[in-house]
Formats: C-alpha cells, sequence, structure tokens
C-alpha cells in the first residue's frame, strides 16, 4: 500500500482524499497558494506546504509539485479533478520521476483526452460513435465540407477540449463561419490547441455517464451510471444515479460499452466513460481519465468508496470487486452548490461567508471545504459545496432533496440552491422525464423569490446588536 500521497488540488476534493488516506492509513500532503492558507484541506492534511503568492501558477506547474514531492519523501501523487488531474505531461513526469500517479498512463491520458484519437479508439472497439470529421479540421471550408455532409445542426469541438469549454453548437453554415474562428481562440487559449473537429449535434440526449475502475492486472468492472443531463452550457448542476430514465437493458449496454471502452485503450484506476443517449440510440462522448466531481452518488447507491479504490489499484493491488458483487440500491442525487446569483445570470458571488449550517440527518451527506467565516476566492470554481442525498426511491429522493436544499444555511453570498428547489418541484423532473434542454426551456424557474428564513432574521439582528455594543 502507498505510504504518502501528496495532493495535487485543493478544496472540497483534497478534502475528500484526505479523508480517504486517513482511512487507508497512508499519511497526506496538501499544497496551497495564498489565497488557501487558510483553507481546510490545509488544516485536515498531515503536512502542507505553500507554493507561493500566486493563486493559480504553483497549482499549474507539474514540475513543481513533483519535485516537492519527492523532497517530502512522497511516493504517489494523486491529482483530484480540474486542474493537472488530465496533463498528460503531469503524469509522465511522475512516471520518470518513480511517483505513483494516482490515475491512468500518460499514454492513456494523452490518447483519451485527444477527442478525435478516442473517438477513433472506439471506433476500432466496436463503440458507437456519432458521425463527425475523421480527424481533425484543417480549415473552414474542410468543416463546411463536412457539416453538409452529415447534416445541421452540427458540434464544433476543440480537439483537447472539456468542461464544456471549446464547444459550440451550429443550426447553419453562417453560424459555423460565425463559431468557427471563436473556438479555434478559445481553444488555443483554455487548452493550447488550436485542432478542433465536427460531429453531428444530437438534439436534446440525455447525458449519461458510466463509472468505471480498473486495476493493473486486466480486470475492468462498471458501477453502473449516472444521469447528468440537467446543466447549463454544458456545466453539470444536478446528477443522479442511477438515471431513472433508463431502462434495465440500456443500463446493462451501457455498462458493458463502457468496459469495452476501458479494455480499448487498457485502461486503469478510475474513470468515466461518458454518453449521449436518444430514444435507444447510445453514442459515445469522451472518456474522464480521472475521478469525477459527482463520484458521489456512485458511492451512494453502490457503498463502494471510489477513491479508496483509486489509492488501492494504484498501489498495485487488484480490483477487490468482481461485476457480479456490484449491486445498487436506491436513487442518490448531487446538487453542485455554486456560488452563482441565478437570477442574475449565473453571475459569480464570491466573498465571506458570513454564516453556515450544513444539512444533515437520514441519507444526507456534504462534501465541502468552506465553514463560516470562509473567504470564497473569486480564481477557482465557483462549486462551495455538494449536497447529496439518498433515498431507496425516485420520489423520496426528491422530498429529501427539498427538505436538505430547505435546512442548508448559507449565507453572505448567493448560490444556486433556491433555483434547485424550483427544478425539484418541475412535474417533469419530478417523473423522470428530462435532457439536456431542460435548463434552456424553463426560464420560468428562474422567476422565484426568495424568502428570508427566520434564523436568517435573527442572525441579521444578532450581528447589529453585537456591533452595536462593540463585542
Amino acid at each position: 500500500m502507498l505510504k504518502k500521497v501528496l495532493i495535487a488540488n485543493r478544496g472540497e476534493i483534497a478534502v475528500r482524499i484526505i479523508r480517504a488516506c486517513a482511512e487507508l492509513g497512508i499519511r497526506s500532503v496538501a499544497i496551497y497558494t495564498e489565497p488557501d492558507r487558510y483553507g481546510l484541506h490545509v488544516k485536515r492534511a498531515d503536512e502542507s506546504y505553500s507554493l507561493g503568492d500566486d493563486p493559480l501558477a504553483g497549482y499549474l506547474d507539474p514540475q513543481r509539485i513533483v519535485n516537492l514531492a519527492k523532497q517530502v519523501g512522497c511516493d504517489a501523487i494523486h491529482p483530484g479533478y480540474g486542474f493537472l488531474s488530465e496533463n498528460a505531461r503531469f503524469a509522465e513526469l511522475c512516471e520518470h520521476q518513480g511517483i505513483t500517479f494516482v490515475g491512468p498512463k500518460s499514454s492513456v491520458i494523452a490518447r483519451m483526452g485527444d477527442k478525435t484519437q478516442a473517438r477513433k479508439s472506439m471506433q476500432a472497439a466496436g463503440v458507437p460513435v456519432t458521425p463527425g470529421s475523421d480527424g481533425n479540421l484543417d480549415n473552414l471550408e474542410d468543416a463546411l465540407a463536412v457539416a453538409e455532409e452529415i447534416g445541421y445542426p452540427v458540434m464544433l469541438k476543440a480537439t483537447s477540449g472539456g468542461g464544456g469549454r471549446g464547444i459550440r453548437r451550429c443550426d447553419s453554415a453562417n453560424e459555423l463561419k460565425s463559431h468557427y474562428p471563436r473556438v479555434i481562440s478559445e481553444a488555443t487559449k483554455a487548452f493550447g490547441s488550436a485542432e478542433v473537429f465536427l460531429e453531428k449535434c444530437i438534439v436534446n440526449p440525455r447525458h449519461i455517464e458510466a463509472q468505471v475502475l480498473a486495476d493493473s492486472q486486466g480486470n475492468v468492472i462498471h458501477l453502473f451510471e449516472r444521469d447528468c443531463s440537467i446543466q447549463r452550457r454544458n456545466q453539470k448542476l444536478i446528477e443522479i444515479a442511477p438515471s431513472p430514465q433508463i431502462t434495465p437493458e440500456q443500463r446493462n449496454y451501457i455498462g458493458e460499452l463502457a468496459i469495452r471502452a476501458a479494455k480499448a485503450v487498457g485502461y486503469e484506476n478510475a474513470g468515466t466513460v461518458e454518453f449521449l443517449v436518444t430514444g435507444n440510440q447510445v453514442y459515445f462522448m469522451e472518456m474522464n481519465t480521472r475521478v469525477q466531481v459527482e463520484h458521489t452518488i456512485t458511492e451512494q447507491i453502490t457503498g463502494v468508496d471510489i477513491v479508496q479504490e483509486q489509492l488501492r489499484i494504484a498501489s498495485g493491488r487488484p480490483l477487490r470487486y468482481e461485476q457480479q458483487d456490484i449491486r445498487h440500491q436506491g436513487y442518490a442525487i448531487q446538487f453542485r452548490i455554486n456560488a452563482e446569483d441565478p437570477k442574475n445570470n449565473f453571475l459569480p458571488s464570491f466573498g465571506r461567508v458570513t454564516h453556515y449550517f450544513a444539512p444533515g440527518g437520514p441519507g444526507v451527506r456534504v462534501d465541502t471545504a468552506i465553514f463560516t467565516g470562509y473567504d470564497i476566492p473569486p480564481y477557482y470554481d465557483s462549486t462551495c459545496l455538494k449536497l447529496i442525498v439518498w433515498a431507496l426511491n425516485w420520489e423520496d429522493a426528491i422530498a429529501r432533496g427539498q427538505r436538505a436544499l430547505d435546512d442548508m444555511r448559507l449565507h453572505g453570498i448567493r448560490t444556486t440552491g433556491h433555483y434547485y428547489q424550483q427544478i425539484l418541484a418541475h412535474p417533469d423532473f419530478q417523473k423522470g422525464q428530462f435532457n439536456t434542454s431542460f435548463v434552456p426551456d424553463h426560464p420560468e424557474l428562474l422567476d422565484y423569490s426568495v424568502k428570508r428564513h427566520p434564523s436568517e432574521i435573527a442572525l441579521v439582528l444578532a450581528s447589529a446588536i453585537a456591533a452595536h455594543a462593540g463585542w
């Protein structure tokens, strides 16, 4: 088993990994830049080291992180998600320095990070992909020719893209002409590559992804699927496991496709294969070569600690489970509580958390790194906590989600919590009938009013009295 792991990340996912290390008897090492000096992951780790004043540079410097890991005696690095988690050079540096990278090999990251290579790998393995360009597009004329052949609408995508960036839907030749230079520019700035490709746009699909685990002995299993269709501008908001809107036959088929995809590229560790589903058609979209933000809901329905399994696999141990051992029970829903104002076009709402009270009770889990008095910095992702609920059936899971969202007290910033309550109350969501167009198709859900809870009023009064008394 690994002895000492440096966590090349911050915030709630760093805290999550620290907890898994503690349960396995592994020593944890945190890194931080100046805005995170008082962060929870810094306090919870066994050791913590500063990477300087710049908010981002340290988290994005693979050589410096690997050097630090060597210097402090770490035998592994866990990248979490975001930052360098899907950076093939980072994994390669670890390999060259004899540091275990908690994830797949660098060659696999590079292969699956290149969307055109990933498509070709899946086609060779018999995994269905959407019609599109055979490789990267050389110019706008090529893009127009491919679009004419497969028919509009089409999706223009950055080859190295991810996280909803570097992607545009084009409904006509004029839109493709307009978006082409914009995607090139965005891809170059965000991913350091101007390469783009094109594929058929599947209109109003369901976004379904399958969690896989694979060890170094060639064993691969899936942990069923998650439904990530509730999203805004390709950014996931609410995730559900298992999907309430696919059949058992589709569930088995998607799981088999995910295993086939992982085996085709020699995958190792935890990964997620993402699909677009329309009717009975299932199309490969991409593979995320890291732990997902929404891994929590899979843990809730299967009882498998995915982060612990990552660490065990990285230690060279075989999977503890065979496919027939994996069962799912009930439904889990994850809400990404973002520091954003939904009523103001989801404008970021960074600042000090003046009061935070976590929801609790049966079937409620909160993954976060915030606390009362914490200053949410403007340099990172806007997610401030993940609220997860579980219940034996879909109706009870929704009711528990509504109750937990109402329980939560998070003052000082605006969040997406109240907006999610509107989504849960919608009849289509309650019937499990939604797709990726749900959020844009229901702008009326943003027309809600926020009533001040008595606890918030009492808090304001107490603060005013304290200030007046000079406390």
